[in-house]
């Protein structure tokens, strides 16, 4: 039978009497309780200070719950001024009489120094004391430890062990880490259906984190079947909650009409949401916006300006981007050093389009002096990455020998790799190989197709060429 509202309100109010009598007449736990009434308005008007004296009055008597709910306030200020040296104190003494709240807690300390040193070491013990008692937060702490090797080695099975100790105990983090953990066979066997089950569990439990993992395994079809309309229910419910990477990606399903109505304002407003939020993947997206007027006036000014934080921030994409920027004085004043300097950051980033365009500042002396060997190793590592405009300028290096030896048959391999890939110009490339017998035998009617292939794709080469073919019945016959 379910109690109405007016039922829990009178019972409310009976358990708040009920606590004050006791606290009044000096029992501890009475005390305590009557604190947790008044921090969470339970039968009486929530009362901050009233909670924090409540709170005090337990702890000076010995409660160790009180101990530690009074280093919260401390802590965070709540009903009284922040004093982290008190939240430290408090922490430990609730820590002291076995309270896992506290252990956990001050773990928390002395993992971050708060209120006093900081101290790995010393954190991973409180957070063992308080794992080992079955507290599911320093079961979740310690997972962490040995996931990152604080205050211990490093040990993924350990990892996994706690997380899953924490995430059967409830706790939405451990559940969301543990779909992680399965995803990845980290600590454990790669299994992608129990990833999806404790991302769903974590995202049922309203972890922001859970339901951003569970929208990408709807999206990619991880552990289950691909369903764009989960995809967006789920990114929605993280990027309401604060989640900056669903913000991010619930941009991305508006912009392109994934499992809602296609919608370039909202797509507009949620990269914002993110891009304000610190996400550098937001940052980029609300730069590409702002740069082609996508749900926004288009403004490259403001491009440039979240372009230059993604890429402040580390995002490859964003450095490559802000080298285009610097090199054509798009919202800014142009700058040959500076583009060079951005492309370099992105290549040496893995960025495979950054690796292309540093190729090309070494290949052309911009902003740097021409080095036709440094351009040939990025072209390299561009074209090995799957760009396929750095294939077909690799091919062109192999053929003439710049900056390698001269090879015609590689010079052959990176141009088919660059027509197979669409590249346009490698195609017309490719059909001049099958045309003249380049680092392959000699076949007009292939070099046909690839300039017609070449031709359709907008290849002014490739229309000049195929005209001269049919002209002189090349390959035709």
């Amino acid at each position: 039978m379910q109690c109405n509202e007016t039922q829990v309100t009178k019972y409310g109010v009976r358990v708040f009497q009920l606590r004050l009598k006791s606290a009044e007449g000096g029992d501890i736990n009475g005390q305590y309780y009557l604190g947790s009434c008044y921090q969470h308005g339970i039968g009486t008007t929530r009362n901050e200070e009233k909670a924090f004296y409540w709170y005090l009055k337990s702890a000076e008597g010995g409660n160790i719950i009180g101990q530690c709910n009074l280093g919260w306030c401390y802590q965070y200020g709540i009903g009284t001024t922040k004093d982290e040296e008190k939240a430290f104190q408090w922490y430990l003494k609730s820590s002291e009489g076995g309270n896992t709240s506290g252990q956990c807690n001050l773990g928390w300390c002395y993992k971050y120094g708060i209120g006093t040193t900081k101290d790995e070491e010393k954190a991973f013990q409180w957070y063992l004391k308080s794992a080992e008692r079955g507290n599911i937060y320093g079961q979740y702490n310690l997972g962490h430890c040995y996931q990152h090797g604080i205050g211990a080695t490093k040990d993924e099975e350990k990892a996994f062990q706690w997380y899953l100790k924490s995430a059967e105990g409830g706790n939405n983090s451990a559940q969301n880490n543990l779909g992680y953990f399965y995803g990845n066979g980290i600590g454990t066997t790669k299994d992608e259906e129990k990833a999806f089950q404790w991302y769903l569990k974590s995202a049922e439990g309203e972890n922001i984190t859970g339901q951003y993992n569970l929208g990408n395994c709807y999206k990619h079809g991880i552990g289950t079947t691909k369903d764009d309309e989960k995809v967006f229910q789920w990114y929605l419910k993280s990027a309401k909650g604060g989640n900056v990477m669903g913000q991010n990606s619930l941009g991305y399903c508006y912009r392109n009409g994934i499992g809602t109505t296609k919608n370039e304002y909202k797509a507009f407003q949620w990269y914002l949401k993110s891009a304000e939020g610190g996400n550098i993947y937001g940052q980029y997206n609300l730069g590409h916006c702002y740069q082609h007027g996508i749900g926004a006036t288009k403004d490259v000014k403001k491009a440039f300006q979240w372009y230059l934080k993604s890429a402040e921030g580390g995002n490859v994409a964003g450095q490559n981007k802000l080298g285009y920027f610097y090199g054509n004085g798009i919202g800014t004043t142009k700058d040959k050093r500076k583009e060079f300097q951005w492309f370099l950051k992105s290549a040496e980033g893995g960025d495979i389009n950054g690796q292309y365009n540093i190729g090309r500042c070494y290949q052309h002396g911009i902003g740097i002096t021409k080095d036709e060997e440094k351009a040939f190793q990025w072209y390299l590592k561009s074209a090995k990455g799957g760009n396929v405009t750095g294939q077909n300028t690799l091919g062109y290096y192999y053929r003439n020998g710049i900056g390698t030896t001269k090879d015609e048959g590689k010079a052959f391999q990176w141009y088919l790799k660059s027509a197979e890939g669409g590249d346009i110009i490698g195609q017309y490339n490719l059909g001049r190989c099958h045309q003249h017998g380049i680092g392959t035998s000699k076949d007009e009617e292939k070099a046909i197709q690839l300039y017609l292939k070449s031709a359709e794709g907008g290849s002014i080469e490739g229309q000049y060429i195929l005209e001269h073919c049919y002209h002189y019945e090349i390959g035709t016959m």
